[in-house]
This record gives C-alpha cells, sequence and structure tokens, in this order.
C-alpha cells in the first residue's frame, strides 16, 4: 500500500489537477469534500481574489462544503469554480436548499500567475471541470502541476530574478486516527526558508547565477526608490482534518495555520499577497481545536517548502536548485 503523507491522508477527500503546462503555463486544482464536511477560511493578504469566502465565517447559515479550488489566472482564474460547480450538480453533490434544490457550495481562491505562458491563456471553466474529473484519493501530485503551475517566488522583477514555486502538500498522524494535513500553492512576494532559517527559494542576487538577494533588504530599497513592478504574488492553500469540529473552531484553525505560512515566508501577508488559507474538518473524531490548530500551522510550513522542491524549472524561472 502507498504511503500517503499528503491532503488526500485525511479519509473522504479527493485532489485533482488540469495542468497546461505548455502554452498558458497556468492550471487548476480541486478538492472535493465528502458530505457533511464543515468550511472555514482566513485571509490575511492585502490583494486577494475569493468567492463564497463570507459564506464561510461563523454567523452564516451554510456549514457544509462540497468543494474548494485553487486557481491561476488572477481574477479571470476564478471561472474555474463555474466548472467545478456544474460537474458536483451533475454528480448530485451540494447543498439541498429549503427548495429542494442542489447547491454545491465551492469557495475558491486565485494566484496570479499572469506573468508565465501565452498572454490571454487562463484557466476556465472546462479546465475546473477536467480537475474534477481527475480527483483521486491517491497522494497529491506535487511541483508543477495544478495552481502551481505557474508559481513564481519574488516574481516582481520578471522571471529571470525569480524562483519556480508550486504545489506542495503534507500530513501528519496525531494518533488514534487523528490527520492534519495541507496542500498550499506556494506564489509568495517573499522569501522561502529553509528549516535552518536560510533562504532556500526568492528573489535572485544574479539573473544568471545561484544565491539570492534578500527579499527583506529588497524591500528596503523598493521603498527608497519603487520600481515599476512591485509585484504580482499570493499564496493560497486548504488545511484539513478528519477532526469533529464546528464552524468557528474550522475557522478558529484556518486563522493559526497563518502562523506556518509567516514561519516559512519572510516576508509574509505584504499587500502584494492575496495569502488565503482554506480549513476543512470531515467530522470523525473529536479532539481539542488547539491540537489541530497548532499541527495545521505545522503541515502548513512543510507543505510551503515541499512546494518549492518539487518545483522544477519552467517558463524561463529556474527551480530553487538550479
Amino acid at each position: 500500500m502507498t504511503h500517503n503523507d499528503t491532503l488526500t491522508a485525511v479519509p473522504g477527500l479527493r485532489v485533482g489537477h488540469a495542468t497546461d503546462d505548455q502554452r498558458g503555463i497556468t492550471g487548476c486544482t480541486v478538492i472535493l469534500c465528502p458530505p457533511g464536511t464543515v468550511g472555514g477560511v482566513d485571509q490575511r493578504g492585502g490583494a486577494p481574489g475569493t468567492r463564497e469566502t463570507d459564506l464561510l465565517r461563523p454567523m452564516h447559515l451554510v456549514n457544509e462544503v462540497t468543494a474548494v479550488v485553487l486557481s491561476g489566472g488572477s481574477a479571470f482564474g476564478l471561472a474555474t469554480a463555474d466548472g467545478v460547480m456544474r460537474w458536483c450538480e451533475a454528480n448530485r453533490l451540494g447543498y439541498k436548499s429549503r427548495s429542494g434544490a442542489l447547491v454545491p457550495i465551492v469557495p475558491a481562491a486565485i494566484l496570479n500567475d499572469l506573468g508565465m505562458g501565452e498572454p490571454g491563456i487562463r484557466p476556465d471553466a472546462a479546465m475546473g471541470a477536467a480537475a474534477c474529473d481527475a480527483a483521486t484519493s491517491d497522494p497529491v501530485a506535487e511541483g508543477c502541476v495544478g495552481a502551481g503551475t505557474g508559481c513564481r517566488i519574488a516574481g516582481g522583477r520578471g522571471n529571470g530574478w525569480a524562483t519556480k514555486g508550486g504545489i506542495g502538500s503534507a500530513s501528519i498522524d496525531l494518533g488514534r486516527g487523528l490527520i492534519v494535513a495541507a496542500l498550499v500553492a506556494v506564489n509568495a512576494v517573499g522569501d522561502v526558508l529553509a528549516e535552518d532559517g536560510t533562504i532556500m527559494a526568492g528573489l535572485r542576487a544574479h539573473e544568471d547565477q545561484p544565491g539570492f538577494a534578500d527579499m527583506m533588504q529588497a524591500f528596503r530599497q523598493m521603498f527608497a526608490a519603487p520600481p515599476a513592478a512591485q509585484g504580482e504574488n499570493t499564496v493560497i492553500g486548504v488545511v484539513a482534518t478528519n477532526a469533529k469540529l464546528d464552524k468557528e473552531s474550522v475557522n478558529k484553525v484556518a486563522q493559526m495555520a497563518h502562523d506556518g505560512l509567516a514561519r516559512a515566508i519572510k516576508p509574509a501577508h505584504t499587500m502584494y499577497d492575496g495569502d488565503t488559507i482554506f480549513s476543512l474538518a470531515t467530522g470523525e473524531i473529536e479532539v481539542d481545536v488547539n491540537l489541530v490548530g497548532a499541527y495545521a500551522a505545522e503541515v502548513v510550513e512543510q507543505a510551503i517548502r515541499r512546494g518549492v522542491r518539487a518545483a522544477r524549472s519552467l517558463g524561463g524561472v529556474r527551480a530553487w536548485d538550479a
């Protein structure tokens, strides 16, 4: 049996990618949820592109989430959720309204990869449906796939100065069958830090040589004399667990998960990022929310580094070790 240490280690979750790594260098990723999954969200970046996030917050009626979509294409990529909705409706998945209509609940977030590939080729509804067709409970494919296809880290100066990002996923078994997992599309303004705190991916010191410039120092220079291009980025992702949590607790997990983002990326949550993390709880195991939230931050941190290490050079953007 294949060992699974990715998001689909949470029983019932399925993940599918749709990838254009030839022309558009973009894509989308869908997470299909089992019935009764409770969803939450925490959005912290200054430039978000999202859909159905207000519905996920406490004091709103619907608790159940049908699917979550992560997409490239900037705001154009929100169209992928239309295809996911149609696919879910055709497969009788969704929230049953009082009128009897079945309404798929499909929150979505996008990242800006418009600096990659041919202009005008963007994720659309057909790509969202294709990601659903590809969805499986197998270990999640990582790197330059799905929403990670066009990811760049520190892309403000152009592709030659950036580092390739991608999809990363990680999970941890906390015993008694309790799983906490994450999937992240790594497209940050800031540098990604290795476990020892050194820069493993970020703004290049030279366009054609190894080594990194240190984004914190670049920020000092940027605000002294702002360049024309400052950043088109965003880190988006999902944390999930098979814990039994109410809506308020699921939102708390999403909030705590951002600690992992801030530990792995420096700086994080800037006005040039749209950093958004969704949270899902499938409702099997009674547990304290603090345990889930603490380890949600851990798996987000791991997933970010895995997304960088799994990415290959693509579209004129070098991989982290190139």
